[in-house]
């Protein structure tokens, strides 16, 4: 394997440790055990006494309450930690926490906008209205004249940064996701267009995050009652490792709560010389969706990544992610991008699309909704799951007098 794959799939540790509690310890006991191996001091965050938008960088540690998961800060000694730690019952898991990068997206300068078209987006008489979708990210350009005088729920998890995006990848998924409609002169790129859009900032303004952020912010979607949360974001794994506890147990409480989150499979392959890298975290957990990115011709991208692992590694759907025209920050405006991270808010637009439907598509009921009524394309179901996602076509369950679009 030559360097540059190596480098590509070696994770990269904050210092921090992750700690997944198993289901039956309650508070209490998390709160023991994380006092016991860090110190006093702890950061609990929780419904019942209000979400704080960012972490205390003086905490020992982090305990998020409604999931059971915390994360030891760097500046706690990790060894003498997680030795006090592997004698806690409560623990199911400890790990090393990684940084998490927006997936990188490879420049093209075409101008194209067959994504919407060949989801049947443009035909769609949807457009997601009522339905909320969040985008966690880099942030949003609040002043891009797409997104201007638009009611965006905006929320930064990042120490010191607001949620304005910087570094652009978070407007182009947002803009992908839940652009607007066509104006004079730009075609249309959004698939749910009116889609209420919530965008937490869970990577910084280089486009990578800590893990304690990005968890924060999920669990924010979910209880901001987000039907739909794109993330595309990761990191690569190794062949044969094994999903996150953590982002397992939250992928559960969004789809047991009626949320959808979709996470972009990783770029980390080069089909073009017969190397296919594992589907990345959090994209390899079995309760969050994996979406893999397909070529103008509907055939697997040669960066895409593949079914290596299982137990939640495999793709479940695919969508277009190559020279994929949005939104980008000003002045630029616009720019063709390709990625998974492209083909990723394709498939949130179209799970907004399906929720607007038919009421009953939540959670799991969506999830299988999605990957059934996807198209049947060329390749292995290793590469691109069930196929190409597809928009829904017909009248609303019991809203029949709903005016086509345009």
């Amino acid at each position: 394997m030559s360097q540059i794959l190596q480098e590509l799939l070696r994770p990269q540790p904050t210092g921090g440790t992750i700690v997944t509690f198993h289901p039956d310890s309650d508070v209490a006991e998390q709160r023991r055990a994380l006092t016991n191996s860090a110190g006093e001091g702890i950061q609990s965050l929780s419904t019942r006494a209000g979400r704080s938008a960012e972490v205390r960088e003086d905490a020992p540690a982090l305990l998020l309450e409604d999931v059971g998961i915390a994360v030891i800060s760097e500046n706690v000694d990790a060894q003498r930690s997680g030795d006090l730690l592997s004698n806690e019952q409560s623990v199911l898991e400890a790990r090393p926490e990684f940084w998490m990068f927006a997936i990188q997206a490879f420049q093209d300068n075409t101008e194209r906008t067959w994504g919407v078209a060949a989801t049947g987006a443009e035909t769609s008489r949807f457009t997601g209205e009522g339905i909320k979708l969040a985008v966690l990210d880099t942030g949003l350009d609040f002043d891009h004249p797409d997104f201007i005088g638009r009611d965006v729920v905006q929320q930064s998890f990042v120490t010191g940064q607001t949620a304005q995006d910087v570094q652009g990848h978070g407007t182009h998924c947002a803009g992908t996701a839940a652009g607007r409609m066509a104006t004079a002169g730009v075609p249309r790129y959004g698939v749910a267009s009116e889609a209420l859009l919530h965008v937490g900032k869970v990577l910084n303004d280089s486009g990578s995050g800590r893990e304690r952020d990005i968890l924060n912010g999920m669990v924010w979607a979910i209880q901001q009652g987000c039907q739909v949360i794109s993330m595309s974001l990761g990191r690569s794994v190794r062949p044969g490792e094994e999903p996150s506890a953590a982002y397992e147990r939250v992928g559960q409480l969004a789809l047991d709560s009626g949320s959808l989150i979709v996470a972009a499979a990783g770029n980390s392959s080069a089909r073009q010389f017969g190397f296919i890298a594992p589907v990345g975290a959090p994209a390899n957990s079995r309760s969050i969706m994996a979406v893999a990115a397909l070529d103008e011709e509907l055939k697997v991208a040669n960066f895409s990544c593949g079914e290596i692992n299982a137990g939640g590694g495999e793709i479940d759907i695919a969508a277009p992610g190559v020279a994929v025209l949005s939104s980008v920050p000003r002045p630029q405006l616009y720019n063709a991008l390709s990625g998974t991270s492209m083909a990723c808010p394709h498939v949130a637009g179209l799970a907004a699309l399906l929720a607007e439907s038919d009421a009953s598509l939540r959670g799991q009921a969506l999830w299988t909704a999605l990957t059934d009524s996807a198209k049947t394309v060329s390749g292995l179901a290793t590469d691109v799951g069930t196929g190409l996602g597809q928009a829904p076509q017909g009248a609303p369950v019991g809203d029949c007098e709903k005016v086509p679009v345009a």
